[in-house]
């Protein structure tokens, strides 16, 4: 089964209604995402760090979620201020760093760390059948809910075929290197996972359909709008207004 790290019963936003933390992240996620002005940006990524306190999580288990993102943004800052046209800022030997380089690679940085802090806060300290149900009660086409669902609940049997069938190629003396045999291998065992995978889906969906599985999830959740989330409610959207008024007025 897929761990669910972040969810966290004593967050405080894990009493909030799902419907209104999916909302308000996906509305942060794209003022954050449209603004180019760094008076913008970081007053965003100081949110989304707040975000973070008042949910509760473990700083330990956010930093080791940022370093996987950020080692694709480190990727970026290698690249793109050495090949980004504009005025030259630095050299690097053979390679000039241009200012405009720099300041893309800046505004990338903050953007995708504010908004996965962001989703963290909100959305991730739910679980995935909680946010499910929330997205069907958003209105979120059926067959978007269910493959979401069944994802999440099966993704991790392929895995578990994987492993079984590459302990099965070493028992046998397979050694993976740069030789056809090699690629050869590997091509017969992705073809056997999707025939067992293709297998194992069709065995599941008759069980579903012996216990009665008509094609819809009928969720058991039911969610409110109390006054606590009208609260959270204003008070994300002062913050999201501001954010755009110094993004596009300031």
């Amino acid at each position: 089964m897929i761990r669910e790290p972040f969810v966290n019963e004593a967050s405080p936003f894990q009493r909030l209604d799902p419907r209104l933390r999916i909302l308000m992240a996906t509305a942060f996620a794209f003022v954050t995402a449209l603004s180019d002005r760094f008076s913008a940006l970081v007053p965003g990524l100081v949110a989304s760090i707040i975000l973070i306190g008042f949910s509760g999580l473990q700083v330990r288990n956010v930093l080791k979620r940022l370093m996987l993102v950020n080692g694709f943004v480190l990727f970026l800052w290698l690249v793109v201020p050495v090949t980004f046209p504009g005025a030259p800022l630095f050299d690097l030997g053979p390679l000039t760093a241009t200012r405009e380089g720099v300041l893309v690679s800046a505004r990338i940085a903050i953007k995708c760390n504010a908004i996965l802090l962001s989703f963290i806060a909100l959305v991730a300290v739910s679980p995935v059948a909680t946010l499910g149900a929330a997205l069907a009660r958003m209105g979120i086409p059926e067959k978007i809910v269910f493959l979401l669902l069944m994802s999440y609940r099966y993704i991790f049997v392929m895995e578990t075929e994987y492993q079984r069938l590459a302990r099965s190629a070493a028992v046998r003396g397979f050694r993976p290197s740069t030789s056809i045999h090699t690629y050869r291998t590997f091509a017969y065992l992705i073809g056997m996972l999707f025939v067992r995978a293709s297998a194992r889906a069709e065995r599941v969906y008759m069980a579903m359909l012996c216990r009665g599985f008509s094609g819809r999830f009928h969720c058991m959740q039911e969610f409110s709008f109390s006054r606590k989330d009208g609260i959270w409610a204003g008070c994300m959207t002062i913050a999201l207004f501001g954010l755009g008024i110094l993004e596009w007025m300031g």
